[in-house]
């Protein structure tokens, strides 16, 4: 017998794995602007089931833009980029487009989604946000914050389409860090969601009840695709954030983040999976599917907690007063924007050190029985960042060669090479402590072992290269 979840995974397994026919090709990294989307929203308007509308203006007069297709009583508002720098979503918007503008296939699904919907995407709604890649927008407020005082014209116009719309259902939109684990465990929340609460008590009435029935229906779908890797976010009230109020105000709200996967730095894979989970999300509000569901379950999804390193490096020694001393570092690599961030390097931190035994780290290292010790600093000064290209500098790195020095001050903070380059009043002798940038080796007696330059590492005894941006302190 044929059961509503069977249809609900076939559905979702179907959707994966036809994706790539209706991913947008013009949208491959996550450090798009405004300027990437137009076109796109432009090419809907060759198609009359589409409605474009300018809903308002940023406060630095970009556009915002409202994409409405179907002609169905249940209204659903779905926004992304509200922070800037969280775009994983609004590439999956363009990919739904995709799909929902494509003749042959899903046929069924779309005719029934777009006679019981009628679905309004807000696709970028802090345009000067995503321009200089951050989170807030650019009187350097936090939209997710401004619910209550809406003193930017973005959050105006959120509260303006969820009051005058009055949507059934809204989806937030949003990116998480990549360093969230699903509960107590080395997994990384993927992807997590959020019922957001409307009060300080967190009650539960019949509309936070249908989020949590939602949910429940994409957490089963996801776990086909990351299994364990589906977090539920703290519900936590914030009188101050648009999902608790919205809500409130009476839209069931979904809020969507979304995480970190291995070897998916753009989250293109991510983008994918908010793809299969919004559709399907979108085809039980169009069939009422998700009032079969038990809203206990939605508790049964672990909570993100911070439980992860991007590197932890366990048991290494390091002497302090001539005596060795076992210690756990924790690494972390943040991003740095280059130039009009359009593209990014890494600065990494030695967050936390001592025993993190209780801790995991995405990447781990064994150290047990080596010894961390300075990278040697080469005896070169360098005339400018330029005199870089002049060096072998996989070879030099291999030989435990970490850093050089700068003769003359430099702007850059980052830089392609995988070396640590010191401006000349940067002292170079330095221990190893929380807060400094993690460049140093490990070696076993006299044998070099593994290299980190910026919190990124090689492996000497097998030559695995985990190199990544250099960096200029």
């Amino acid at each position: 017998m044929t059961t509503a979840y069977s249809q609900d995974l076939t559905f979702s397994r179907h959707l994966f794995d036809t994706y790539d026919t209706y991913r947008d090709t013009a949208l491959t990294h996550r450090r798009f602007k405004q300027a990437d989307i137009l076109p796109l929203i432009d090419k809907l308007k060759t198609d009359s089931r589409f409605d474009i509308t300018k809903v308002g203006e940023s406060v630095e007069k970009r556009p915002i833009q409202m994409i409405k297709i179907g002609t169905g009583p249940r209204k659903v508002l779905l926004w992304s980029q509200m922070h800037g720098d969280e775009p994983s979503a609004t590439m999956a918007i363009f990919d739904i487009f995709n799909l929902l503008r494509a003749d042959g296939e899903f046929e069924e699904f779309k005719t029934k989604l777009l006679a019981e919907t009628t679905l309004y995407f807000v696709p970028m709604l802090n345009p000067d946000g995503a321009e200089r890649y951050q989170r807030r927008n650019a009187l350097d407020i936090d939209l997710n914050r401004d619910a209550l005082r809406l003193q930017s014209p973005e959050s105006v116009i959120l509260k303006g389409l969820q009051q005058s719309l009055k949507p059934e259902v809204g989806f937030n939109l949003h990116d998480q860090s990549t360093r969230y684990s699903v509960g107590h465990t080395p997994k990384q929340a993927t992807i997590s969601f959020l019922a957001t609460a409307y009060d300080e008590a967190r009650n539960i009435n019949p509309v936070r009840e249908r989020s949590m029935q939602l949910i429940v229906g994409m957490n089963r779908v996801l776990q086909q695709f990351i299994p364990g890797g589906v977090g539920r976010y703290s519900d936590e009230f914030e009188p101050r954030a648009f999902g608790d109020n919205i809500q409130k105000w009476g839209t069931t709200l979904i809020l969507i983040e979304s995480g970190g996967y291995p070897n998916d730095p753009e989250k293109q894979f991510i983008r994918k999976l908010n793809y299969v989970s919004i559709l399907t999300a979108l085809q039980a509000i169009a069939t009422d599917s998700y009032k079969t569901e038990s809203r206990s379950e939605y508790n049964t999804i672990p909570e993100n907690e911070r439980y992860l390193f991007d590197v932890l490096i366990r048991k290494a020694q390091i002497m302090r007063g001539g005596k060795p001393v076992t210690v756990d570092i924790g690494i972390n690599r943040y991003e740095v924007n280059v130039g009009n961030a359009a593209t990014f390097g890494y600065r990494s931190s030695i967050d936390d050190f001592g025993d993190l035994s209780t801790f995991f780290g995405i990447e781990e290292i064994d150290a047990t029985g080596l010894t961390v010790s300075p990278g040697q600093i080469h005896p070169d000064t360098l005339r400018s960042m330029a005199d870089l290209k002049k060096y072998k500098l996989d070879s030099l790195v291999q030989k435990g060669v970490t850093t050089f020095r700068l003769a003359t001050p430099s702007r850059a903070t980052t830089h392609l090479a995988p070396v640590h380059v010191l401006q000349p009043t940067t002292s170079a002798a330095r221990p190893i402590q929380t807060g400094r940038i993690p460049t140093f080796v490990l070696r076993r007696g006299n044998q070099l072992r593994y290299v980190f330059v910026n919190g990124f590492w090689l492996d000497v005894s097998n030559n695995s290269n985990q190199l990544g941006t250099g960096v200029v302190e």
